[in-house]
């Protein structure tokens, strides 16, 4: 819970950062000229709709388990970082469609202001892509790590318009497609870091195996305690910031169910100790 706090809490900084954010670059990309830094601005509006869904997605995964879902809500943050996935790629199809449009467009070149604006977007999204990102990884939040590349995406946009901008400036005439090149460029940066999120979001969505470290990790744990002389079949998945665990631990034939009962429950303590993620541990006991 305390995980998913944190999670909630940088969501909601990205929020609001966001949200200022896209009026002051909408109204100086359309005042300075600049498709480029509208483009950011559109880029940065669907942070807004990502950092909600993150949000409400975390929401949903702190809820206890009930009759209907026995093992958590966990696979909402899953979900939820699939769905910015999502909009990542639709973000960057929609800012790539215009920005050819604009490059076949004859108009006039951005303002110089506008690289001041474009300078302090940069600085201010990559802070909070750090930031997020940090709280991401601290808790092992896709969905979070994924809000937190939103970010990154922007700032990428915000380089990208820079050097448009500063061409487009400095060029002087024949040079006004620059910045619009550079939406292009920044597109295709955005649609990448997308497909690369959707992956690691389905693939949870699947159950798909984690890190071979964090099955290691399992399996280390459940040896080092006395009485367990071998281990097989161990799994486990990813369950919203979470992981679930089962695994077959060999003991001595003759032990006592009582004793056996004993071994197992020092398992899971184990595991639970080396995994804190560890939210279920199923140990299945067998004869050596």
């Amino acid at each position: 819970m305390a995980s998913l706090e944190q999670g909630i809490k940088a969501a909601q900084t990205g929020l609001l950062v966001n949200c200022l954010l896209v009026i002051v670059k909408l109204v100086s990309g359309i005042v300075g000229h600049s498709y480029a830094l509208v483009a950011d601005a559109i880029e940065s509006s669907t942070d807004i709709f990502s950092s909600l869904i993150v949000w409400g997605g975390l929401r949903v995964a702190s809820r206890p388990a009930d009759d209907d879902h026995p093992y958590g809500h966990g696979k909402a943050e899953s979900l939820a970082a699939a769905i910015v996935a999502l909009m990542l790629l639709g973000a960057a199809v929609s800012i790539a469609i215009v920005a050819v449009r604009e490059i076949i467009t004859p108009h006039h070149a951005p303002m110089p202001f506008t690289l001041a604006v474009v300078a302090g977007v940069v600085i201010i999204k990559e802070s909070l892509f750090r930031t997020v990102f940090k709280v991401g990884d601290s808790i092992g939040s896709t969905s979070v790590k994924t809000d937190a590349w939103h970010h990154r995406s922007d700032a990428i946009t915000s380089a990208a318009a820079f050097i448009g901008i500063a061409l487009a400036i400095w060029g002087g005439p024949g040079w006004e497609p620059a910045d619009d090149w550079a939406a292009l460029v920044a597109s295709v940066i955005i649609a990448a870091n997308g497909l690369r999120f959707m992956t690691t979001a389905a693939s949870e969505l699947m159950d798909r195996s984690p890190d071979d470290s964090v099955i290691s990790t399992v399996d280390a744990a459940a040896r080092s305690v006395a009485g367990v002389l071998a281990t097989e079949k161990v799994r486990a998945r990813k369950f919203g910031v979470a992981y679930l665990v089962d695994l077959h631990v060999q003991a001595d034939r003759n032990l006592a169910l009582d004793a056996a009962h004993v071994v197992s429950g020092k398992v899971k303590t184990a595991i639970r100790e080396a995994l804190p993620a560890a939210q279920e541990v199923l140990v299945h006991m067998e004869p050596f």
